[in-house]
This record gives structure tokens, sequence and C-alpha cells, in this order.
């Protein structure tokens, strides 16, 4: 798809009552994303690692909610959650993907939870550790430089 031919997005909204992100795009799509979905499918290194072998499954962000929403450049909007997680920069097409696929995502995070044995609810879960040789695992040397 061309860059002119790709949904831009024409309105943002943060419901902070409701842990929601709304987008609407030129294309007439809005799209309603819960702040846990956004927060579990972040962008950011911690979370996607440097492959797909790398993600790390995030537990315990049933409640999680969005305190800010900062432009970056013309292409992105990095979100900053009530957990203090903000390197995640969300690019419109991740955002309209995001949008397309909740359905599929969430349904495939919740499996993914239950057969770890974890919990959406904090109260219930405690975080995985680190895939070995993933961001973030400590490595003397080599680190991935990721904060």
């Amino acid at each position: 798809m061309t860059a002119a031919a790709r949904p831009w997005p024409e309105e943002i909204k943060v419901d902070k009552a409701a842990h929601t992100l709304t987008v609407a795009f030129s294309d007439g799509k809005t799209f309603v994303l819960p702040a846990e979905l956004l927060r579990v499918e972040s962008p950011s290194a911690e979370v996607q690692g440097h492959s797909p072998s790398q993600k790390q499954l995030v537990a315990g962000r049933m409640h999680v909610g969005i305190i800010g929403v900062e432009p970056v450049g013309n292409y992105a909007v990095k979100l900053v959650f009530d957990d203090l997680h903000d390197t995640g920069i969300y690019a419109w097409d991740y955002l309209y993907a995001l949008g397309e696929q909740q359905d599929v995502l969430w349904a495939e995070y919740l499996a993914e939870l239950e057969a770890a044995g974890l919990s959406r609810d904090p109260a219930l879960s405690k975080a995985p550790p680190p895939k070995a040789g993933g961001c973030g695992s400590g490595k003397a040397s080599g680190s991935c430089g990721c904060s």
C-alpha cells in the first residue's frame, strides 16, 4: 500500500474511565482499543524483543490505564501507561493493524496466559521470567541496549 493510500488517523481520544484509546482513521474505520491490549502488545523491545521468539508475555495488566499520549513526528504516538511503561512507539499502521486484529490478538493473549498459568489480574499473576537471551536478559557483554 502506498503512503498516500494508507489510512491516516483523524482523531485520537483517551477515555481514562473506560481504559480505552479510540482512533478514527481517514477511511472511515474507528477502533476502540483497550489499554490492556495496547500494553501487552506494546511495540517496545521490552515486550516484543528483537525477534518473534523473544516476545514477552505480559500478565497482570487487567486494570492498566493510559495516562499520556505524546506525538512522535507525524507517524506515531508514544503511549504512557499508569504502570509507567512508556517505551512503545505506536505507528499509525501498527494501531490500525491492532484495531483490525484485536479479536484474534485478544484470544491468543488469553490462551497464552492460561497455558502459562498466569492471569490478567495483577493480584493473581506473577510475571514470567525473561526468556534466555531476550531483551534485558542481563548479559554482561553484547547487551541489546534496551532500557
